[in-house]
């Protein structure tokens, strides 16, 4: 069975960087996409980025607007998300996920237990 763990997650101040990390293990590649979602307080689990391991196919969410970028290394079983000019609007805890490549958090089974990143005005 599938198992994702994050890492990365962070206090940053406004218009700094992150990137996240996202091992996955035992059974990576029987599903087609990995996919990064964050949740704030009071607010529906959102699509931040997706990416098949195999080929060059991204989604991103509307709010990233080419801050963010999405890739993988498919011999390390990982997935990234470098995040740049951050703002406090994108304080949430991130989750790592393995589904079907899709904007929907539904079409996602495994979920990684989350990686809080805070960003500081």
């Amino acid at each position: 069975q599938v198992q994702l763990a994050e890492s990365g997650g962070g206090l940053v101040q406004a218009g700094g960087s992150l990137r996240l990390s996202c091992a996955a293990s035992g059974g990576t590649f029987s599903r087609d996409t990995m996919g990064w979602f964050r949740q704030a307080p009071g607010k529906e689990r959102e699509l931040v980025a997706a990416i098949r391991w195999s080929g060059s196919s991204t989604l991103y969410g509307d709010f990233v607007k080419g801050r963010f970028t999405i890739f993988r290394d498919n011999a390390k079983n990982t997935v990234y998300l470098q995040m740049n000019s951050l703002g406090p609007e994108d304080t949430a805890v991130y989750y790592c996920a393995a589904g079907a490549f899709s904007s929907y958090s539904a079409q996602y089974d495994k979920w990684g237990q989350g990686t809080q990143v805070t960003v500081s005005s």
